[in-house]
């Protein structure tokens, strides 16, 4: 498999870089819906192929060369691998391929996958922070569990907020209805999480979001796909209409970059088979083209 984009080939191990990209197909799917996104990382890298050619090109998201000049060096990682049949053990090798990444000082750039592979991506991180969690979803994910599993994809915010080094979360794009109760609700916001919904974005900017990141801080992003509108974004399993646009996405990202550290960025939720003409999975390929120009620009 070529490079996200013609990006250097690595090998974890021995990884020597400031970002590495990385494939994670699946961590705890619930039973009867399997690795629905398992695909993605090969389908969004197919997408973002033949902008291999363009890579040192002017890129007008940035208004230079995504890369080029700049110290910092982007790696791809692969993808790790995925058991359905030994769920924990999917769980421990994320948790060891980010400890891993961490501690070449690489920011991980991951591409999922469902919502599931959050948990052990976030605990990996832990002994560091404090951090600030800026969630891009259609869904809060606070459902403590369901049918008994803790570990999937609608518990991925809630396990998030067991950990102490995150002590801030910010839950952007709201909208319709997902597995969230009311009650579950009711214990997002008593933890202190700031959920603005896609209706407050579309009616007052991201401003408002960016006024809750403290400056200086350290921030994980989580992005699943269906924040996006499934007018664009019509490769998700769960659409609802009135999601946010591609550029109050990048918008949003830029600022955040502006004001804060992007410590890890994953992008989730993207399903090739709802994707006939790939034109979904070169929207989710842009934005983490973006996100590696942004964490690059912020490498030290």
């Amino acid at each position: 498999m070529t490079g996200f984009m013609g990006l250097p080939q690595a090998d974890l191990a021995t990884l020597s870089a400031d970002i590495a990209l990385l494939g994670i197909p699946a961590a705890t799917p619930y039973p009867g819906a399997g690795a629905f996104c398992g695909d993605a990382p090969a389908a969004i890298r197919t997408a973002m192929a033949p902008k291999a050619a363009t890579l040192h090109h002017h890129d007008f998201d940035f208004d230079a060369p995504l890369l080029e000049g700049l110290p910092a060096k982007a790696v791809d990682c692969g993808d790790l691998g995925f058991d359905p049949n030994d769920l924990p053990g999917n769980r421990d090798r994320i948790r060891q391929a980010i400890t891993t990444i961490r501690s070449h000082s690489a920011v991980p750039i991951i591409i999922g996958g469902d919502d599931s592979i959050q948990i052990p991506l976030f605990e990996a991180f832990a002994g560091g922070g404090p951090y600030t969690l800026l969630q891009i979803d259609a869904h809060i994910d606070w459902r403590d569990d369901v049918n008994g599993e803790r570990h999937g994809l609608s518990s991925t915010m809630r396990r998030a907020a067991e950990q102490p080094h995150i002590t801030r979360m910010i839950q952007v794009g709201a909208r319709a209805t997902g597995s969230a109760r009311p009650s579950d609700t009711a214990d997002a916001r008593a933890w202190g999480s700031q959920i603005i919904t896609a209706r407050s974005i579309h009616r007052s900017g991201i401003d408002p979001i960016l006024d809750l990141i403290p400056t200086n801080s350290n921030v994980l992003i989580a992005f699943d796909c269906d924040a996006l509108d499934p007018a664009i974004m019509p490769a998700v399993s769960a659409l609802s209409p009135g999601g946010l646009t591609y550029w109050q996405v990048i918008d949003l990202l830029h600022a955040v970059a502006t004001k804060a550290c992007i410590a890890n960025f994953n992008l989730v939720e993207f399903m090739p088979s709802r994707d006939p003409t790939g034109t979904a999975a070169l929207l989710a390929g842009r934005i983490l083209a973006n996100v590696i120009g942004l964490v690059a620009r912020q490498a030290k």
